[in-house]
């Protein structure tokens, strides 16, 4: 049975840092590719990062680049999100993603490419 846990969510002033991390079971991890995705109030879910089965194959959306990193550790079967400057635009719930890949190299950004989804963790940002 496939589990996808997060943690490190919380509340955060403005600037402020939090990690994510997203805890695997059930899998073969290196097997996997990985994606963080939020959703914000009223709003759709959206693609935020997203990690290859080789740690350095990383996709990260415009609105969050050069803030937020993602990096995976095969020995941990963890995923980690690095958010930092954050804004209160980025407060929203975040979920892990996980879905077997066959290539090294490929990135998922849709929703529909991956079919494992963890609870979601709430990140607020306050002004």
């Amino acid at each position: 049975q496939v589990q996808l846990i997060e943690s490190g969510g919380g509340s955060v002033q403005a600037g402020g840092s939090l990690s994510l991390s997203c805890e695997a079971s059930g899998i073969t991890f290196s097997s996997y590719v990985f994606g963080w995705f939020r959703q914000a109030p009223g709003k759709a879910r959206e693609f935020v990062a997203g990690v290859g089965r080789i740690p350095s194959r990383t996709t990260i959306v415009d609105s969050v680049k050069g803030r937020f990193s993602i990096s995976r550790d095969n020995v941990r079967n963890t995923v980690k999100l690095q958010m930092n400057s954050l804004e209160p635009a980025d407060t929203a719930v975040y979920y892990c993603a996980g879905s077997v890949e066959d290539t090294w190299h490929a990135v998922k950004v849709r929703q529909d490419e991956y079919d494992s989804w963890g609870q979601g963790t709430q990140v607020t940002v306050s002004s």
